[in-house]
C-alpha cells in the first residue's frame, strides 16, 4: 500500500469516525489483499446506522463515490452502504463472490464489537457446499463440451463461443472449488487459479488455445485435461441430470442461477 493511499483512508476515517450515520469504515478491494497498484482506487463498505440504512432502502442508493479524498493523479474512493445485517447474512450464507469481497478487508474504524469477528467468519471457504459444487461444475463442464461438438456440426458460430465460455469458466470454478478458494468474480478468476496449489499443469495453455482456437477439438482436449485430473464422482448420465437441475431447472426451487453460487 502507498503513502498516498494511507493518506486517503486516514482523510476518511476523519470523515466518518464521528459521524452516527455509520457504525463501521471497512477497507477492502485491492489494498486490502495486496494486489494494489500505485493509481489503485480505494474500495469501502460503509456500514449505515438502522435509521440511516432505511433511508438508503427508500432512495435506492446504496453506493459511496468521492473524488475529493485522494490526492494521487486518477484517484478516487468507491464502496457500498451496507447494514450490520448484511454482514451477518455473508457471515451465514453469503455466496463466494460476496464472501471473496472481504478476503483481507479490515476497519478503519469500528463502533462495533462484532465486526472483528464477522470479518474473520466472512471469508471462509463454504466447506459443506464443496462436495455439490465440484459435481455441478464438472456437469457443466461436460454438458457444454458436447455443446462445443454441436455447434461446430452445425456451423453455429454463437453457440460454439458460448460453450467454450462456459467450459473454461466452470472448469476455473471447479479447481477453486477443488482448492477450497473462493471464486471472486470474473476479474480475479485467473489470477486465483494460478495460485491454486493444485491444478493440471497444462490448464493455462490449453485455455490460450482453446480462446484463440475456437473449435471442437481444442474443446475436446481441454475437456480430458480437466476429466483426467482426477475421478470426479459423476457418470455421465448423472452429469446430464445435474445440468438440467442447476440451469434449466433452478427456476422452481428458486435457488440462485449456479455462476452465483
Amino acid at each position: 500500500m502507498e503513502v498516498h493511499h494511507l493518506r486517503a483512508i486516514a482523510r476518511l476515517t476523519e470523515l466518518f469516525k464521528e459521524d452516527p450515520s455509520y457504525l463501521a469504515l471497512v477497507i477492502g478491494g485491492s489494498l486490502a489483499k495486496g494486489r494494489a497498484l500505485e493509481y489503485s482506487d480505494i474500495d469501502l463498505l460503509l456500514v449505515a446506522s438502522d435509521e440511516e440504512y432505511a433511508r438508503c432502502v427508500a432512495k435506492q442508493h446504496f453506493w459511496y463515490f468521492n473524488e475529493e479524498i485522494c490526492d494521487y493523479p486518477g484517484g478516487y474512493v468507491e464502496g457500498k452502504i451496507i447494514d450490520l445485517q448484511f454482514l451477518k447474512d455473508v457471515a451465514h450464507h453469503g455466496s463466494e463472490p460476496a464472501r471473496a469481497a472481504f478476503v483481507g478487508a479490515f476497519p478503519a474504524c469500528s463502533r462495533l464489537s462484532e465486526l472483528d469477528t464477522l470479518l474473520v467468519q466472512i471469508p471462509i471457504y463454504p466447506e459443506a457446499e464443496r462436495e455439490e459444487k465440484m459435481k455441478n461444475f464438472y456437469s457443466q463442464v461436460r454438458a457444454h463440451n458436447w455443446y462445443a461438438h454441436d455447434a461446430e456440426r452445425r456451423q453455429m458460430r454463437y453457440l460454439l463461443a458460448h460453450a467454450i465460455n462456459e467450459m473454461i469458466f466452470y472448469a476455473a470454478r471447479l479447481l477453486l472449488a477443488y482448492n477450497r478458494i473462493l471464486y471472486p468474480y470474473h476479474k480475479w478468476l485467473m489470477y486465483e487459479v494460478e495460485h491454486a496449489p493444485e491444478k493440471p499443469e497444462n490448464f493455462f495453455p490449453l485455455v490460450e488455445k482453446l480462446l484463440t482456437e475456437q473449435n471442437a477439438e481444442n474443446a475436446q482436449e481441454f475437456f480430458e485435461c480437466i476429466h483426467n485430473f482426477r475421478d470426479w464422482g459423476v457418470a455421465p448420465d448423472e452429469s446430464v441430470v445435474r445440468f438440467t437441475k442447476e440451469r434449466e431447472w433452478n427456476w422452481r426451487s428458486g435457488r440462485a442461477p449456479l455462476p452465483d453460487w
